[in-house]
């Protein structure tokens, strides 16, 4: 992930639209050019590697005061893929849809990601993860050319967001190797 700035990643969705640049770009880094559609179809097993093996302390524990724990990243990725989900169908159904964002830490702070069950927050991710997977593979080349506007980044087509989100898994999971050597645990995944 060279040349992917963390803190433009961890910023508060507050200040997205002024990262919002930096933020695409950090993303796309991180996918380069990877087969969006693999990482995507990888990650649910990525993922499981990525936790095994952590306690309940570990998984509740984060990299550092004010950062997320494993617990809260599963989470977030399993929210992020209804969202995603949303997003791509309303892109795919509707012409040039207006969709909202939203603020990732008020999500994990008012639907306490912290008290999550890890085991349930990756079978949802899974299980969302390959609705998207069956819808992405019946998309046509028009589908992947439709766009929506985001109300913060502004105009993309399905095919931009699909790179986007094998992008946001690609840094989530070495959010969670960073945070396994933060906390001590082993890492014995390469994410």
């Amino acid at each position: 992930m060279i040349g992917v700035t963390m803190s433009t990643l961890t910023n508060s969705a507050s200040d997205a639209a002024a990262q919002v640049e930096a933020y695409i770009a950090s993303i796309l880094t991180a996918l380069g050019s990877r087969d969006p559609l693999e990482v995507l179809a990888e990650t649910p097993d990525a993922l499981r590697q990525a936790v095994a093996g952590l306690t309940p302390e570990q998984e509740a524990t984060p990299e550092r005061p004010g950062k997320w724990s494993v617990r809260q990243v599963v989470q977030h990725l399993a929210d992020s893929e209804l969202v995603g989900g949303f997003r791509f169908r309303m892109v795919i159904a509707h012409d040039a849809p207006e969709l909202p964002g939203y603020d990732q830490d008020l999500w994990a702070e008012r639907l306490r990601y912290q008290e999550s069950d890890l085991a349930t927050a990756l079978d949802e991710f899974t299980m969302l993860r390959n609705a998207n997977l069956r819808l992405f593979r019946r998309a046509t080349p028009e589908d992947l050319r439709r766009v929506m506007r985001h109300a913060e980044r502004g105009e993309e087509s399905l095919g931009h967001l699909i790179r986007l989100y094998a992008g946001h898994d690609l840094v989530h999971l070495a959010q969670i190797r960073r945070i396994r050597q933060a906390i001590g645990a082993p890492v014995g995944f390469q994410g």
